[in-house]
């Protein structure tokens, strides 16, 4: 349960429609809402999307709900009743709240919403009465700015084919064997808008007859809604019944991706229909649902007239849905739980659904201790897939999983299993730390802000073909693209974010001002990295001697890398060495700090090379990471099968924006990179130390295994 005393931006205030509700007439500060359900209350963010505070009005005390200025229900539901009853007794408005037209990923409570709708009128399925939005669609008119967005919004939902529940694949139908499809659409038994749209089950009977009969010649396909699929609940039309012409779609699917392929739709009152109307199909409604009655379908319903006479005036599309999806609608920004906008929820929400969608089926994670579980678990686990954590698999395992298997490793462990899941036909996918990381070391056992998952190969193993290596050879920016890897890079440039943003200030000396400045960043020498991509140098001490036979009269700067100073890994060099080849040693400063300092970055595969192309610096690379090879970089080993050229904009969108997965702390699903730098850059936040005594790491060792067990 949260409670906001901030001002949060209000989703009911006078920029919505006129009249404006009497319960707005007090200041969003001072605004209380007061919620009777449980079920209500248990909504996260519920202060956010609400626009302002509520209070929990208890069932065991009677009297007032004082000092609120409305109450608050589920929509008509049974269990309402006493908020309107409350909300009556004491003079208060009425708001009934339903989830958005574009809710989650996965239906039911398995995830919280990223919307919902607050209606002081009536709510929009229920065609007896009006409704805020009816009131804001008879009123609708569009300027300039809000027709822009509206034309965004529906192409953004469009590309990304979005609907209010987004798990389900894409679906592709049979080649066809009539002139035209036509889609029936079923909804669940005892659906509130099918009630109150005036519909039962003698209405979705009509309706198929309708279809077999003004479409003699068509497919007929028949839409069943998941929740009966999954055996929660029944549908009006009998699934399986012997029709000609007629198929049963009985399996969940993405509802937009169905859509496409037909050429007209049926429905009584399901979402579908307006949806359709979005990818311009003809839709036919025999029940009253919210987009109907203003010219854009053809109505069936026998009071089809009584509606009309209300919905008076004919409306454009995108008139219905600037007033139901930008004005009624109430978002989240789901990052950060604060009040959002339509498209903070479509950023979210396709973010998620392409995730959702890249790895279906049973994830097998071999191999992984308890505390790698705890960690990697928030990043694997979605709404279609089941994980399951095994210590090891035998040959005869591996060829027995299920053909919805895939292997997951971290790294580049288990280098024998790849060639016997390939021989089986399975999938290996590899996991790794992200770019943009942390704040502390994951040595010192810091959760990660990110992970990337790869397969067959790994980012940092230049010797196989890769996903990055892929997506770096394939990747298109459009304009906005570009615009934003702009913005990004410029923000972690300022702002100095690194993979682990740790350590202090740094500054040069004096005497140092007239010579070349070169940055050689220690790595840690058993790295697989330097293992797998830098076959000729392999050694800190090694690295440094090449640059300063390169360069005799450079001021070269030698920071350890930060596992070693906190004494987690091996790569140390001896003081009297380093003494010979480094003009400066730095152990404590912040990386970015010490890469705007330098001229030049010489490293085998360090990550700082590619923090330092951020920043504008040229780049030496002894090895082969990720980032040599593409006309960034100057290349001292040989990348042939590298042969694009690449711009650093199209680098930093597909290692910063396309390839690791993103998740903030307390937040549910996955955030963008931008998030990520947001929650990294707090100025609440103090600068990670170096290396970590032994209790805190168990301290957070201990909490993540908490959060994973309970």
């Amino acid at each position: 349960m949260s409670y906001r005393d901030d001002s949060l931006p209000s989703v009911m205030d006078a920029a919505r429609a006129e009249p404006q509700s009497p319960w707005l007439r007090t200041g969003a500060r001072h605004r209380v809402v007061g919620v009777v359900s449980r079920g209500i209350l248990r909504i996260p963010h519920l202060a956010s999307l609400l626009g302002c505070r509520y209070r929990p009005i208890a069932r065991w005390r009677p009297g007032s709900p004082a000092s609120v200025c409305a109450m608050a229900g589920w929509g008509r539901k049974p269990s309402a009743l006493r908020a309107r009853r409350l909300a009556d007794e004491h003079g208060v408005p009425y708001l009934a709240l339903e989830d958005g037209f574009l809710r989650s990923i996965a239906p039911g409570k398995q995830q919280g919403t990223v919307s919902m709708v607050i209606d002081d009128v009536g709510i929009y399925y229920d065609a007896g009465s009006p409704s805020r939005l009816e009131i804001l669609i008879g009123q609708a008119e569009l300027d300039e700015d809000l027709l822009a967005q509206t034309r965004r919004g529906i192409g953004l939902i469009l590309r990304h084919r979005l609907s209010k529940y987004n798990h389900a694949p894409v679906v592709l139908l049979p080649q066809r064997r009539g002139a035209a499809r036509v889609l029936v659409v079923d909804q669940t038994s005892g659906d509130m808008s099918v009630v109150l749209g005036g519909a039962g089950g003698p209405t979705f009977a009509a309706m198929l007859n309708a279809a077999l009969r003004e479409w003699p010649d068509a497919e007929i396909w028949v839409k069943t809604h998941p929740e009966v699929l999954s055996g929660g609940k029944s549908g009006y039309l009998d699934i399986g019944r012997e029709l000609p012409r007629v198929h049963w779609l009985a399996e969940d699917c993405c509802p937009l991706s169905l859509i496409e392929q037909v050429d007209r739709v049926y429905v009584v009152t399901s979402q579908m229909g307006f949806e359709a109307l979005m990818l311009g199909k003809p839709v036919t409604c025999f029940g009253q649902p919210w987009y109907a009655g203003w010219g854009l379908t053809d109505d069936r319903h026998p009071e089809r007239g009584v509606l009309r006479q209300r919905r008076a005036c004919c409306r454009t599309l995108e008139q219905l849905f600037a007033a139901a999806y930008l004005k009624y609608t109430h978002y989240l920004d789901p990052a950060t739980g604060a009040a959002g906008t339509l498209f903070d929820a479509i950023d979210w929400l396709a973010r998620n659904k392409i995730l959702n969608d890249e790895h279906r089926g049973t994830l097998y994670c071999l191999g992984m201790s308890i505390w790698k579980r705890a960690v990697v678990r928030p990043f694997l686990s979605m709404p279609s897939n089941r994980l399951k954590f095994v210590k090891r698999l035998s040959q005869e395992q591996v060829a027995g999983l299920p053909a919805d298997a895939s292997l997951v490793v971290w790294g580049s462990r288990h280098p024998l299993l790849r060639s016997t899941a390939f021989e089986h036909g399975v999938p290996v996918l590899r996991i790794e730390d992200g770019f943009v990381r942390s704040a502390g070391l994951g040595s010192d056992l810091n959760v990660p802000l990110s992970l990337a998952l790869d397969g067959p190969g790994i980012y940092y193993d230049p010797r196989r073909p890769s996903r990055m290596e892929t997506m770096l050879a394939t990747v298109r920016l459009s304009d906005a693209d570009r615009l934003r890897v702009t913005r990004i890079r410029e923000r972690i440039a300022r702002l100095g974010i690194s993979k682990y943003n740790l350590g202090g200030a740094f500054s040069l000396p004096e005497h140092s001002i007239s010579r070349k400045v070169l940055l050689v960043p220690g790595q840690v020498e058993g790295d697989a990295s330097i293992q797998f991509g830098s076959p000729r140098i392999r050694k800190n001490l090694d690295l440094l001697a090449a640059v300063r036979a390169a360069n005799p009269n450079a001021w070269i700067v030698y920071k350890p890398h930060p596992d070693v100073v906190a004494g987690n890994r091996h790569g140390a060099v001896a003081a009297t060495e380093l003494a010979a080849l480094a003009d400066q040693i730095v152990a404590r400063a912040n990386i970015s700090a010490c890469i705007r300092a330098a001229d030049e970055i010489h490293t085998m595969t360090s990550l700082t090379g590619f923090e330092a192309l951020l920043q504008g610096r040229k780049v030496h690379c002894y090895g082969a990471p990720f980032y040599a090879g593409w006309g960034l970089t100057v290349d001292h080993v040989p990348l042939p099968h590298r042969q694009r050229r690449l711009s650093l904009d199209e680098l930093l969108f597909v290692t910063l924006c396309s390839y690791p997965r993103y998740r903030l702390p307390g937040a549910e699903g996955f955030c963008s990179v931008e998030d990520v730098v947001a929650h990294l850059s707090d100025s609440s936040r103090t600068p990670a130390g170096i290396g970590s005594h032994w209790i805190g790491r168990q301290f957070r060792k201990a909490r993540e295994l908490a959060r994973l067990l309970f």
